[in-house]
């Protein structure tokens, strides 16, 4: 058990982000209240038959009354509309913060309706899976995973460094970012990657040529991998992609050009060019493991057994 960091959290939204936040909280105890909202009357009951919280409620305005901290996580479209409802309610020296994908447009539809004595700080945890809901969370989610926050000026640091303690006890690593810079980032390590998941799925799917049924048959040969990508939410993605429009446009259009290229080594026959741009990317995996964001297994970890 940790300490009590905040008497009441509430937590807009209780897909998969809100609710391992949620299932967090209650195995630190890091707060006394959780109170958690979501519009879909459905969605709040099955959350409360997994007792995620100990107030549940549709209304964020109720939410939110008396809470020291509010987490939105919500689709980053329905930002602007959850700052409308909860804005009037806040109470003094409340923190605001949010998980969204894209920072920019996440700040510019939220921060216009935050009063002056709450501090809004926009967050981003780098964690989650393609599936999606309440019964997707699960406690330890956010464990060696990186937290980037994209403080506004004027941020109050007291504020931030609570916010911090709170993300640091989720077990996450913290680290901060202009929200433009945040978006370009993101745009190359997580954005891109799954629109073009997202397409080569599409493509398998309208190709004639081959059946759905060897698709399916033969997808552990790298198809599988992409299709993981692509099965994560559809909201969520498409509002990534009208919220981060010029970030992942340029992004896609660099990628292009390095496909084109690609494409006439094939063509031509170029061995040299193709091996070295192998190499090259293969040393950005070995990275990717020696920073302890993937594991080096055979099977990737899909398999791994309890002890």
């Amino acid at each position: 058990m940790s300490e009590i960091l905040f008497d009441r959290i509430a937590l807009i939204g209780i897909g998969l982000i809100g609710s391992s936040i949620a299932r967090d909280i209650q195995k630190l105890g890091l707060a006394r209240e959780v109170v958690i909202s979501t519009r879909s009357a459905e969605t709040l009951k099955r959350a409360e038959e997994l007792e995620l919280g100990t107030a549940y409620t549709t209304s964020a305005a109720d939410a939110v009354k008396d809470a020291d901290l509010i987490i939105v996580s919500v689709p980053v479209g329905a930002s602007e509309a959850v700052a409308r409802q909860i804005a009037p309610h806040l109470k003094a020296g409340a923190i605001v913060t949010d998980v969204g994908s894209t920072k920019a447009s996440v700040i510019a539809q939220m921060a216009p309706h935050m009063p002056e004595n709450v501090h809004f700080i926009p967050g981003h945890p780098l964690a989650g899976t393609e599936k999606s809901g309440p019964d997707a969370g699960f406690s330890g989610l956010f464990k060696g995973r990186w937290c980037i926050f994209t403080p506004l000026p004027g941020t109050d640091r007291v504020a931030l460094d609570r916010l911090s303690i709170f993300w640091k006890a989720l077990g996450s690593m913290i680290d901060e970012m202009d929200p433009q810079h945040h978006d370009k980032v993101l745009a190359i390590v997580s954005h891109l990657p799954h629109i073009i998941a997202y397409n080569i799925v599409g493509t398998a799917d309208d190709l004639e040529a081959v059946t759905e049924s060897e698709v399916i048959k033969y997808s552990a040969s790298g198809f599988r991998d992409f299709t993981r990508l692509a099965a994560s939410d559809p909201t969520m993605w498409r509002d990534v992609c009208l919220h981060n429009k010029d970030a992942i446009l340029e992004m896609l259009a660099r990628f292009s050009e390095d496909l084109a290229y690609l494409q006439r080594a094939i063509r031509w026959g170029e061995g040299d060019k193709l091996f070295e741009l192998f190499s090259r990317t293969r040393t950005i995996r070995r990275s990717i493991v020696q920073a302890g964001q993937d594991v080096d297994m055979p099977d990737f970890g899909r398999h791994t057994l309890d002890k």
